[in-house]
């Protein structure tokens, strides 16, 4: 139900929307990861309805967190994987490298900071809006 364009039409995913575990949003898409851990994804392509550049990396997701037009996936083996609008954190490729051993994502508008396993925090995103932590980075440890 609702604006297509704004998500509100998963016909086209519907048969692959069983077991359900989690779903989220963005402004104008949506997210579920079902029971196998795999992801489907409808809505606005811009704002991560489409996911299928990174498709083949979203196996064993264990939780899913968005901005207005972004999604990032926590997978299993603490990696993170991303996709949609890419100013508001669908592109972590300049952090990938610290994305290990994450343990929680949390999002702004328009960033992602992640908490990883030694208490430090890494983030994405638009600097505006919370992406560039440089800043304070040496006091975002054993959080």
């Amino acid at each position: 139900w609702g604006d297509p364009q704004r998500g509100g039409d998963s016909s086209k995913v519907q048969e692959q929307l069983r077991n359900v575990r989690q779903v989220q949003g963005t402004d104008f898409a949506f997210a579920a990861i079902l029971a196998d851990g795999s992801v489907v994804t409808w809505g606005n392509p811009s704002s991560g309805g489409d996911s299928s550049q990174v498709h083949d990396q979203l196996r064993n997701v264990q939780h899913i967190q968005a901005t207005n037009s972004a999604f990032a996936a926590i997978l299993a083996d603490g990696s993170v994987v991303t996709w949609g609008d890419q100013l508001s954190g669908g592109k972590s490729s300049a952090v990938q490298d610290q994305l290990q051993s994450v343990q929680q994502i949390q999002a702004t508008e328009s960033a992602f900071a992640a908490i990883l396993a030694d208490g430090s925090v890494v983030t994405w995103g638009d600097p505006h809006g919370g992406g560039d932590s440089s800043g304070v980075q040496n006091q975002l440890r054993n959080l």
